[in-house]
């Protein structure tokens, strides 16, 4: 096959471009609405979560009285760094912590989810038992595809601020997530019902103070996960606060 020329490619990407801007661009449904703008614009303080973090005394977490293997899914936009003090937190505990494997979060497209659908079968085959996923926003929605697809594979579903339940644009993100993943949220590129919970054990950990995904998104309705806790902190205190590891320790103790 002969090689397009520079300036073909060149209008390709353009093309693509104006097509990912356009989808950025769509309206806003008026039955769907994201938090508010005051809590939106707290996100962007999450460094002085870090900061506060040195001049509060941690809380002593028991060890785990049944250690878990855990993998963890960032959300979009993010890798597994910005998930790494957490996983420092339940590693402390005794649980073994593992990465999902794909570097940074840009969407949940059909290549992706093959890709961290392989990462959790050679996980569990190397491990011997089931693994606890813990997503973070895309994440979670993430894990609990996963979770439909190998329940055999899933000793349970944690999700940290997921928009899972109602509709797919009840949050800030979903313009920038059409621009960067190049499709639509209500048009996933895989068959699948969202808000459809799996066969495991799924639990939802959402915050009323969440700028980013609106709290009835994050803590679904019942049917849709097996319990909802709400834990107060920002989106991205989701990933750097105590109260929400200690919510993660909590569960995972239940498993």
């Amino acid at each position: 096959m002969a090689t397009l020329p520079f300036k073909d490619t060149a209008i390709i990407d353009r093309e693509e471009l104006a097509r990912r801007w356009a989808l950025a661009a769509e309206p806003h449904p008026q039955d769907a609405r994201g938090p508010r703008l005051p809590l939106l614009l707290r996100e962007f303080l999450w460094p002085f979560e870090i900061l506060a973090r040195q001049f509060r005394r941690a809380p002593a977490f028991a060890p785990a009285r049944d250690p878990q293997t855990v993998m963890l899914l960032p959300g979009f936009g993010s890798s597994a760094v910005r998930m790494r003090w957490m996983a420092r937190q339940l590693e402390r505990a005794g649980h073994r912590t593992k990465r999902w494997g794909l570097g940074i979060n840009l969407g949940a497209t059909a290549d992706r989810l093959a890709q961290v659908e392989r990462r959790l079968v050679a996980l569990f085959e190397r491990e011997g038992k089931p693994i606890v996923l813990v997503g973070w926003s895309l994440g979670g929605v993430i894990a609990r595809e996963l979770a439909k697809a190998h329940p055999d594979k899933v000793a349970k579903v944690i999700t940290l601020g997921s928009p899972f339940s109602g509709s797919p644009r009840a949050n800030n993100g979903w313009r920038a997530y059409q621009a960067i993943a190049g499709h639509r949220v209500d048009e996933p590129e895989i068959e699948t019902v969202i808000a459809e919970k799996p066969p495991v054990e799924t639990v939802a950990l959402w915050s009323p103070r969440d700028g980013v995904v609106h709290p009835r998104s994050a803590c679904g309705k019942p049917g849709e996960r097996d319990r909802a806790i709400a834990v107060r902190c920002s989106h991205m205190g989701m990933v750097l606060t105590h109260r929400a590891v200690a919510a993660v320790l909590t569960e995972l103790d239940r498993t």
